[in-house]
């Protein structure tokens, strides 16, 4: 009776361990069912041996018997453990794969954006490489024409633009002033533009008149130029977005970029000082060109100085665009070029606003209301004269933050150095470490640095101190 019972007992393990084979096989697959099979074998010759322990009772009596009912029981009770391991087992390489499988798929995002990133700052340096090599392939049929019209020592200048115009278009600025690409849009029409370009005798502006476009309208709508309202639209009515007809609409500012660039006396591509009088023109209208020529040509606070008078002249809320030119100039890529001559060019704007209140340089800046605005004359200046596109000189309106950029470029010295012509001298007044004012150096004769200041005495005007003077903090020394 004990036999009989002990042989169901090892039947029902032997489908326990069939049924676990199944379900081992859907979760694991093969790797883990050749496992569990030799498992199942050895548990078979365990089963073999318990028969043959059966065999044994039948032979030699109840004592025997009784024995090999122990041993059946012990290989019920081996065979239990067995399956309870290997459950355990198999859980634990269940989870260890699920762990694997969730690292792998963090891995396969990681690696996929990576690539998205990689994929796109390699499209825009693409884009900026591309827009830099035309724009050098413009400058140099300038160069060209440079050889017959300003003689050599002319050339000579030009190359020395050319070069360095060309290390900023594929470099950039400290200030990350690179030229932004014009769109997808403005470059389709490229080829019109070309076309037009040449037919009036302008084909080495076709750059310029691309940022125009982009700046006017990104190249999208049926006037791409915005030239509706300009004297060569003779076919469609003179009011905003009157012409229809994108190509019409180039021609027409083609002829009107054409007048404004001779009226403004540009003598080539690279002409900035009057190419900026001829954007501004463009915008303004030809009002614009001769009133600031009578003013020494555009400024970016003539052109605000216009737009307010022209506003208030025709009862309108604004004129224009007062930041039309920079507007334009970011995607052109000889704008990034300064139009004076090393350190000369901030003095020579510096002291071009003599005896000014400061309203000009805090809103340009971008406050709404007075601040206390040298640190905005200075940045301002700069800006004029292509410093902060260059990268030479940071745009700043705290004296502090004017330190730092310049200790963060190395460019910066104590008061026991001996200022240039153009170096920004920074002032504490109170000598306990606070930088309270800065100024631009005109001159140094002797033991004296001259300066013009933004700010001093509520107005631009010219100082004079002891190299020394235990008011000075220190200089910045651009790079020009």
């Amino acid at each position: 009776m004990l036999v009989e019972v002990s042989m169901k007992d090892k039947k029902k393990a032997e489908r326990r361990y069939q049924e676990y084979l199944k379900k081992m096989n859907k979760k694991q697959g093969k790797e883990l069912a050749v496992k569990k099979i030799k498992t199942i074998e050895r548990d078979k010759r365990t089963i073999k041996t318990g028969r043959a322990s059966e065999q044994v009772v039948k032979n030699t009596g109840k004592g025997t018997i009784k024995t090999s009912g122990k041993a059946v029981k012990t290989a019920e009770q081996t065979a239990k453990t067995s399956i309870k391991t290997s459950e355990q087992t198999a859980n634990a390489s269940v989870q260890a794969m699920h762990y694997s499988m969730k690292k792998a798929e963090k891995a396969v995002q990681t690696a996929r954006q990576t690539a998205r990133d990689t994929t796109i700052a390699v499209k825009k340096t693409a884009k900026a490489v591309t827009h830099a090599i035309k724009a050098l392939m413009e400058a140099i049929k300038a160069l060209l024409s440079g050889l017959t019209a300003g003689g050599w020592i002319a050339v000579v200048i030009l190359i020395i633009v050319i070069l360095f115009g060309g290390f900023l278009c594929m470099t950039g600025g400290d200030n990350s002033s690179t030229v932004s690409s014009v769109s997808a849009e403005v470059e389709a029409y490229e080829p019109l533009i070309r076309q037009y370009a040449n037919q009036y005798g302008i084909g080495e502006y076709v750059e310029l008149i691309k940022a125009i476009m982009m700046q006017e309208s990104g190249g999208r709508g049926l006037d791409p130029m915005q030239c509706s309202e300009g004297s060569f639209n003779t076919k469609y009515p003179r009011q905003p977005n009157g012409i229809t007809d994108p190509e019409y609409s180039i021609s027409c500012g083609v002829q009107e970029i054409k007048s404004c660039l001779e009226r403004a006396g540009v003598k080539n591509s690279l002409d900035m000082e009057n190419i900026k009088l001829a954007l501004q023109s463009y915008n303004y209208g030809n009002g614009y060109l001769e009133w600031a020529k009578a003013r020494g040509g555009y400024t970016l606070a003539n052109a605000a100085e216009f737009s307010d008078m022209m506003a208030q002249r025709m009862g309108w809320s604004s004129y224009g665009d007062k930041q039309y030119v920079p507007h334009v100039l970011q995607y052109y890529a000889f704008g990034r070029i300064p139009t004076g001559i090393g350190n000369q060019a901030i003095v020579q704007v510096a002291a071009s606003q003599e005896g000014k209140g400061g309203t000009t340089y805090w809103s340009w800046y971008g406050f709404g209301s007075r601040v206390e605005w040298c640190a905005c004359f200075v940045s301002w200046c700069a800006d004029q004269s292509g410093y902060i596109q260059s990268g030479a000189i940071p745009k700043f309106s705290l004296c502090s933050d004017g330190v730092k950029w310049f200790e963060s470029k190395g460019r910066f010295r104590d008061a026991s150095y001996t200022p240039a012509v153009g170096d920004i001298i920074f002032f504490d007044w109170g000598n306990n470490g606070t930088i309270d004012h800065v100024g631009i150096i005109e001159s140094v004769s002797g033991g004296t640095v001259n300066t013009i200041e933004g700010n001093s005495g509520d107005k631009v005007a010219r100082r004079s101190y002891s190299i020394g003077s235990s008011n000075i903090y220190g200089y910045g020394v651009p790079a020009y």
